[in-house]
C-alpha cells in the first residue's frame, strides 16, 4: 500500500469525510509559530511513512479556528486519533518518536 501524504488544507467538511470514510485517522492540531509544533512535524511525517495504513492529517489551528473548537484542542501540539469517524484517543504535547508511535499503535490495535 502506498504511503499518504499529511494534509494541511482540509475544509470542516472534508475533515469530517475523511475521519467518517478512513477506518484509522491520526489528525495533528497544530500552529506554525508554536516551537513544540514544529518540533512534532517530522516527528508525524515519519509515523505517516510507517504507518501507510492509516490516514494521517495536520490541521493549522490558525486556518481551521472551528474544526479546532469542535474537537476541544485548547494545548498544542494534540494529535487526535479516530476510528471509524470517533475519537479513540488524545496525545498531548510533543513526544519521542518512539511514544507517538507506540501510543498510535496501542490504541488502533
Amino acid at each position: 500500500m502506498e504511503s499518504q501524504e499529511s494534509e494541511t488544507e482540509v475544509t470542516y467538511e472534508e475533515f469530517n469525510d475523511i475521519i467518517k470514510n478512513n477506518e484509522h485517522v491520526v489528525v495533528n492540531f497544530f500552529a506554525e509559530w508554536h516551537m513544540p509544533c514544529l518540533m512534532l512535524s517530522p516527528v508525524i511525517e515519519d509515523l505517516a511513512e510507517k504507518l501507510n495504513h492509516v490516514r494521517f492529517i495536520s490541521i493549522n489551528i490558525e486556518d481551521n479556528a472551528k474544526l479546532k473548537d469542535v474537537h476541544k484542542v485548547s494545548t498544542m501540539p494534540c494529535v487526535i486519533i479516530f476510528k471509524k469517524g470517533n475519537e479513540i484517543a488524545r496525545v498531548i504535547g510533543c513526544h519521542a518518536a518512539d511514544i507517538l508511535e507506540d501510543k498510535v499503535k496501542e490504541v488502533l490495535n
